[in-house]
């Protein structure tokens, strides 16, 4: 057959053997395989405080960590979701500090596909409780710039360990709303301090910045567990919403090499 073909190549008026070379590298020689073209197993590694461990989830599903798995299941390169929650419930921006020394940590984190990280809010909560009854914009003077430098060594910290996960890094929202909607010196600081989270996303190159305050404003919706703090089921949910929608915004492909896409 070989021979018969090499025959008619030579016999067709201005026939050239080497065509098919042409056709070759037209075709399946220039053919790349994605990434995305073998589904592997993802690692989901949760980093910071109540909110990533999922306190309030009354549906027991992990909270928006639980349903981000689920979601990641449907993505392009996919075959599962392996979860390694680190988070735990009070944990300020010190204690991610000294929990990022722990080399099992930094062992979870080098191994992570996607990083998710809520910090912060608990620095604020302990300046709150402090002065709850007389707040003002006076009782957060000169606690941003702290978090700012801890935030920062945290996030060298994480990269260190693992230059290319995908992070997603979540904002704060204000739980004061659910007593009064009246703006506040409260939701300026929360702002400032939002915008230092939403910066070091950006700095970073492969994090995504996720807004949700505005998911809990109030408690119209019911989108706060019974602690009028914690998010519950349906909060989770809508956190886990503006994620997906946020990686569609900033470029899932991008911000994970190409190996994962929506």
């Amino acid at each position: 057959m070989l021979t018969a073909v090499l025959f008619l190549s030579g016999c067709i008026p201005g026939g050239d053997p080497g065509e098919f070379g042409v056709i070759g590298e037209s075709g399946f020689d220039q053919y790349v395989v994605p990434p995305t073209f073998a589904p592997r197993t993802v690692v989901l590694v949760g980093l910071g405080d109540s909110l990533t461990q999922g306190v309030g989830d009354e549906r027991k599903r992990e909270g928006y960590v639980g349903r981000l798995a689920v979601r990641m299941e449907e993505w392009k390169g996919v075959k599962n979701v392996e979860v390694r929650n680190l988070a735990k419930r009070g944990r300020r921006s010190d204690q991610l500090e000294e929990q990022l020394s722990d080399p099992r940590v930094r062992e979870a984190i080098a191994e992570a596909d996607i990083l998710t990280l809520t910090i912060g809010g608990n620095d604020l909560m302990k300046v709150i409780k402090k002065d709850l009854f007389n707040l003002d914009a006076k009782a957060f003077e000169g606690k941003l710039g702290p978090f700012m430098d801890r935030l920062s060594t945290s996030l060298f910290q994480i990269r260190r360990a693992n230059p290319d996960a995908v992070l997603i890094i979540l904002g704060l929202y204000n739980p004061l709303t659910v007593v009064t909607e009246e703006k506040s010196d409260f939701d300026r600081i929360l702002s400032e301090w939002n915008s230092v989270l939403e910066d070091a996303a950006v700095a970073d190159g492969r994090a995504c910045f996720v807004s949700v305050d505005d998911l809990f404003v109030s408690n119209r919706d019911l989108v706060y567990h019974t602690d009028f703090f914690h998010p519950n089921s349906k909060g989770y949910s809508r956190m886990t919403d503006r994620i997906i929608e946020s990686l569609s915004q900033c470029g899932l492909n991008r911000l994970s090499g190409g190996e994962l896409e929506f």
